[in-house]
């Protein structure tokens, strides 16, 4: 496993761009665009897989604001992009197993040729892509501070508390802090 952060690779991404469009198979079989996975007030769109540490530690306070940030008008996609044939645990199989075991509140989807990651210019897993009502970028950051692990007691739900600003009042927060996780899995 090598961990990656978004500030190791690249500087913070400019916000206010156009959300990339795609289709890609979900778990269900069902194709997914970003109008299928968006809410009235907007879009996060996740890149995760099944292997990585930092989504395993992460995924259950993945999956609570989620589930309440739908309430508020937020939709959710989760975007796995890395190479199943160099980490098998990230096959689309496996992805359908994770998403029916954890009973995912949101689409999982492959993106087997992985042009969507690279439209995003993602870096690793798990990162985070908020997107206003217009679908314009405004939060590129991590859930919280907890990484891989529980986060301090008393730190901000960094995630939940951008998507619900940006629900209230279509601006992300001035204070963004940069995913680390594990790099992406790109093909050789």
């Amino acid at each position: 496993m090598s961990q990656a952060t978004a500030k190791d690779q690249k500087p913070q991404v400019q916000l206010g761009w156009k959300a990339a469009d795609f289709r890609l198979k979900g778990t269900d079989g069902k194709p997914y665009t970003l109008g299928d996975a968006r809410g009235p007030k907007g879009l996060i769109v996740m890149f995760i897989c099944n292997h990585c540490p930092y989504v395993i530690g992460a995924l259950d306070r993945i999956l609570r604001d989620v589930t309440e940030l739908k309430a508020l008008g937020i939709g959710a996609i989760g975007v796995n992009a890395n190479d199943p044939l160099t980490y098998p645990d990230d096959s689309f199989e496996n992805m359908q197993k994770l998403a029916a075991a954890k009973h995912f509140p949101f689409p999982y989807v492959l993106d087997e040729t992985q042009d969507v990651a690279r439209a995003y210019d993602a870096v690793c897993t798990p990162e985070f892509y908020g997107f206003d009502a217009n679908l314009k970028l405004a939060y590129h950051g991590r859930i919280d501070a907890g990484g891989r692990n529980n986060p301090p007691p008393g730190s901000k739900r960094e995630l939940f508390e951008a998507m619900k600003l940006i629900a209230e009042t279509g601006q992300g927060p001035a204070e963004q802090h940069n995913s680390v996780g594990c790099s992406i899995k790109w093909k050789r």
